[in-house]
């Protein structure tokens, strides 16, 4: 199906996964480390602290979310989304009140749940499960709602730090939160139950069935792909959590630094696309092995960027890979091990994608205050996902020989 009418075909449900995924910015990395010098200031924390706080924070997310992500297998996403962004707002609201700096561990904890954890999770369950032919079209154009987020809002969230006190953006935040929900429910309105959809389904797994997520968890491509899973999460992240720290280091303004994630932005977009119709071409098991390599040349674009211009060429590397990871990873749970339980298996991705985020902040800034510099570090990182790339060909291999011995 051609772009445009399978739009127009299907401009509600592709509306709803675009207004969850930029929901979700409230509890994504990108949005939090934007307030982070006003925050350390605030309460006396050096890099480490900061980064210890979000990484507990998280993690303790990232654990709530192997149980709560199983929800969107037995409610719809239209009632579980109103839940999700009253929540959102309240989180907001905790976030602007913290009196004191260990408030901050549950006020993180809720916001990555909320945002991070459950938003982004039902967009990419929503699109995985109600379509299945076009699945990768739809995880893409879904996602345009990370990156719209990622584009507009660093710019704006730091042309109004100079007008207002952080707290009270934060207020802001909440009730723009509120004011998606109507909409949501408008674009939902005839939305069918999970099980209905599974029924419906046809799209199985390795072996021509459904799996469970106690199956998965003793198959061995799952183990293969924790550390693909970790990666992106885990240094993205660091890499906007650490933002400020960054630009200082190379001497730059934290605005000259922002000012670039709109070409980031643009080349994620134009990969998001590229990777969704490549899947729904040849599917995910081409991509998976390779696509991370661009993020590795990116960090070593960073450690070694001289200039903002050097730094412009790392982010469009690390667009290429980050634009292509939300449509393939979501896309790899269904057509790896069918749509039956998508939202139980697609949980625990989410979760160890939540667990890299909380991995990422607090390694990078307990370097940070070790002596260990950040662009030494960015070379590591590199390494990293080199390996990732080896293992996830290796586990894809493995899985479909023995897929193929088995039937």
């Amino acid at each position: 199906m051609r772009l445009l009418p399978f739009i127009r075909d299907n401009a509600a449900f592709l509306s709803a996964g675009f207004l969850l995924t930029f929901g979700s910015a409230f509890g994504q990395t990108f949005f939090i480390s934007l307030f982070a010098g006003e925050i350390r200031a605030e309460f006396g924390l050096s890099h480490a602290a900061w980064g210890q706080i979000y990484a507990v924070g998280t993690l303790a997310s990232a654990l709530v979310m192997v149980w709560s992500g199983a929800l969107t297998d037995v409610f719809r996403i239209r009632a579980l989304g109103a839940m999700i962004l009253i929540g959102t707002a309240g989180a907001c609201l905790f976030m602007a009140a913290a009196p004191a700096w260990w408030v901050l561990v549950p006020a993180i904890f809720f916001l990555r749940f909320v945002g991070q954890g459950m938003m982004s999770h039902m967009g990419q369950v929503a699109m995985s499960r109600w379509f299945v032919a076009t699945r990768g079209k739809a995880l893409s154009i879904a996602s345009l709602g990370f990156s719209v987020a990622e584009a507009i809002l660093p710019i704006l969230i730091v042309a109004l730090l100079v007008w207002f006190d952080w707290r009270l953006i934060w207020v802001g935040c909440a009730v723009f939160a509120l004011m998606l929900l109507p909409i949501l429910q408008r674009l939902l309105r005839l939305e069918r139950t999970p099980q209905d959809d599974a029924k419906g389904s046809q799209a199985v797994g390795l072996g021509n069935r459904h799996w469970t997520r106690g199956e998965v968890l003793k198959h061995p491509l799952f183990w293969f792909m924790i550390p693909a899973l970790l990666g992106p999460p885990a240094f993205n992240t660091a890499f906007f959590f650490q933002q400020v720290h960054f630009a200082e280091i190379k001497g730059w303004t934290h605005l000259e630094l922002v000012a670039l994630f709109p070409l980031y932005t643009s080349i994620s977009v134009a990969a998001a696309f590229g990777t969704g119709f490549i899947i729904d071409k040849v599917g995910t098991r081409r991509l998976m092995p390779i696509y991370q390599f661009p993020m590795a040349l990116g960090f070593v674009a960073f450690a070694m960027a001289q200039t903002p211009w050097g730094a412009a060429l790392g982010l469009a590397l690390l667009a290429v890979g980050s634009g292509a990871n939300n449509p393939l990873t979501s896309a790899f749970w269904a057509e790896f091990y069918g749509t039956r339980h998508i939202g139980a298996i697609k949980a625990m991705g989410t979760a160890i994608m939540v667990l890299g985020s909380a991995i990422g902040p607090g390694l990078t800034g307990s370097l940070i205050t070790a002596g260990i510099g950040i662009e030494t570090q960015m070379l590591w990182i590199a390494a990293y996902f080199i390996l990732t790339c080896i293992a996830a060909g290796i586990g894809i291999a493995s899985a479909r020989q023995l897929s193929a011995a088995a039937s």
